[in-house]
């Protein structure tokens, strides 16, 4: 099968090439799934450098972290998806494998496709939006009445985020670029702060949650944003956190989202009402994995980049 591999950590442009490789063994609790697509994030082109990873690999390696496809074969342990099943998932970031024509993935990790979705936008969906609804939900404890700040409200997680809270009851304020206010306001949010143009931190406070997508100095200014007791959640590293914590009388707490096929499965519910909807953006050929990285890698996206696998 073709797929997009590494031999050693390095810069995307170096090092990712799209190769034959082997098809998956299909372990006693695992599903082969023939990928349709497959959504690209930052924590692709980090994974590419080394930063989460203990030494070189020791074969090529398959990348990639979330995709959609169907099943075409099931392990012997499977009860929970048949062959034919349309799904999507989070896979194992310890295994990858997404940027591939097949991946093997354990079955808690995946959930139905919602049928209203083509593979390209499920594809979207997994990775960032299991890390809002963890990010809302566990780490911060939104409800009906919170007051929240969505930092990045038109990239894959913002977006995401907003669309969540909403349905969870809260206020929603959003930080995104001038091109991009009218989409997070079409996706719920009650207020929306173009960051060139305005500073967050001087027009709104007591809030009781932020999400952090951004780091650097927008997390540093959030923590003043928020009223005693708050919470500042972030999807990047919080320098100092125990000092601003105390300084600042909150919560602060930066996570890394984990796989979770029934928390994905109540995703698909709020696809299926309408109470979510991905933003793609740009579709690239398996083919061109690398350059659809390196575009993640830039930044400044509005909604996801995906590679398409399967016609």
């Amino acid at each position: 099968m073709k797929a997009a591999v590494i031999d050693r950590y390095g810069q995307v442009r170096d090092v990712v090439r799209v190769t034959d490789v082997p098809v998956p063994v299909v372990g006693p609790r695992d599903v082969l799934i023939e990928v349709r697509a497959a959504g690209v994030n930052p924590v692709d082109h980090l994974i590419v450098k080394g930063f989460l990873s203990a030494g070189d690999p020791t074969r090529p390696m398959v990348i990639g972290n979330e995709l959609a496809g169907v099943v075409t074969e099931v392990g012997a342990e499977v009860t929970r998806f048949a062959v034919g099943d349309e799904v999507f998932s989070r896979v194992d970031p310890r295994v990858g494998g997404a940027f591939a024509e097949y991946a093997a993935v354990d079955q808690s990790l995946v959930a139905a496709k919602p049928s209203a979705l083509s593979f390209e936008e499920a594809a979207s969906l997994p990775l960032v939006a299991l890390t809002a609804l963890q990010a809302l939900t566990e780490q911060a404890d939104v409800r009906a009445g919170s007051r929240v700040l969505v930092h990045g409200a038109a990239g894959g997680v913002g977006s995401a985020a907003v669309q969540i809270a909403k349905q969870l009851g809260a206020e929603v304020v959003a930080t995104a670029g001038a091109d991009s206010v009218e989409l997070v306001r079409e996706l719920g949010a009650d207020r929306v702060i173009d960051y060139r143009a305005e500073a967050f931190d001087e027009v709104v406070s007591d809030l009781d949650v932020v999400l952090d997508t951004v780091g650097g100095e927008t997390q540093e200014r959030s923590f003043g944003v928020l009223k005693a007791g708050g919470t500042l959640v972030s999807i990047v590293p919080i320098p100092d956190a125990e000092a601003k914590k105390a300084r600042w009388n909150v919560e602060a707490r930066s996570f890394f989202m984990r796989p979770d096929g029934e928390q994905l499965a109540r995703i698909a519910g709020l696809v299926g009402s309408a109470r979510l909807r991905p933003i793609v953006e740009t579709v690239f050929p398996l083919d061109e994995a690398s350059d659809a990285m390196q575009k993640v890698e830039r930044g400044g996206a509005r909604g996801k980049t995906v590679i398409g696998v399967r016609a």
